[in-house]
């Protein structure tokens, strides 16, 4: 069922991501898990003020570096990520000549499908990890995670996770893989194992890492290097969730522009 959002409505951008997301629910492209997962990151959103932060934009700087000094790349789509940015997935994957393929924990042959038509439909010319041939199982991961790719996950240097789980995250990074996560928990284990997180909302933060892609393209390899060595995922969580509190805490003290104390006694 479609509803029509109106656009003066404050939470209209918001509640079109969420039509999105049951339109793909109902299409076998988004799992029932990915309402709750996508719940969960809203929240978390809210706490950041619903907008890219300077720790994210950090993040995004040093992934692009790393996405384009890679041997072999590799963007790796679930459900949700399918659904919300399959352009802008598309676009990276083209800039940085990284590969595209699809990994789930709720896995079926008709989802597996549907994510690789809408990936097709935004103009992916192959999406890997659907033919059981080419699939070899990671020996670390017990859940339908550890099928991957034999031309792909399993033997790329950088792996892009976008809204992923931990635990994957975490046996990619013990194989000796980079990984780059896109999570708006910064205490999530996805955030704590990676090798880069961005911190933000997947529909700000991927045409906002293709364009610094763009941005980067032309540059010695030497440079690219240069940015990820000053990176660090630890210190830059650590920014996350001291704008995190900095913010709540000014928003306690001022409490009044959230409405709260106000009765009928104290508004004159």
């Amino acid at each position: 069922m479609n509803i029509e959002i109106p656009k003066d409505h404050p939470r209209a951008k918001s509640l079109r991501t969420r039509e999105k997301l049951i339109q793909g629910l109902e299409s076998r492209v988004v799992a029932q898990a990915g309402l709750i997962a996508h719940g969960r990151g809203e929240a978390f959103d809210y706490l950041l003020g619903e907008r890219t932060v300077p720790a994210a934009l950090n993040a995004i700087k040093a992934a692009s570096a790393l996405l384009l000094s890679a041997e072999n790349p590799v963007i790796s789509v679930n459900g949700n990520a399918a659904m919300l940015t399959p352009e802008a997935i598309v676009e990276l994957a083209e800039t940085v000549n990284a590969k595209v393929e699809v990994n789930l924990f709720y896995r079926d042959a008709k989802r597996e499908e549907a994510i690789k038509n809408i990936l097709k439909r935004a103009g992916a010319k192959s999406v890997y990890g659907i033919d059981s041939e080419h699939l070899a199982s990671l020996s670390e991961l017990g859940s339908e995670r550890r099928k991957v790719d034999t031309g792909g996950i399993l033997i790329a240097d950088v792996v892009l996770v976008p809204l992923e789980d931990g635990d994957r995250t975490e046996a990619l990074v013990k194989m000796g893989k980079k990984v780059i996560a896109i999570d708006l928990n910064p205490l999530s284990r996805t955030s704590q194992k990676a090798s880069i997180t961005i911190v933000d909302n997947i529909e700000r933060a991927m045409p906002l890492l293709v364009k610094k892609v763009n941005a980067f393209r032309n540059m010695k390899r030497q440079e690219l290097e240069e940015i990820q060595q000053d990176f660090s995922n630890a210190e830059n969580l650590k920014r996350c969730l001291k704008m995190i509190l900095e913010r709540l805490t000014k928003l306690a003290i001022q409490g009044e522009c959230l409405g709260f104390g106000k009765t009928e006694d104290n508004e004159n």
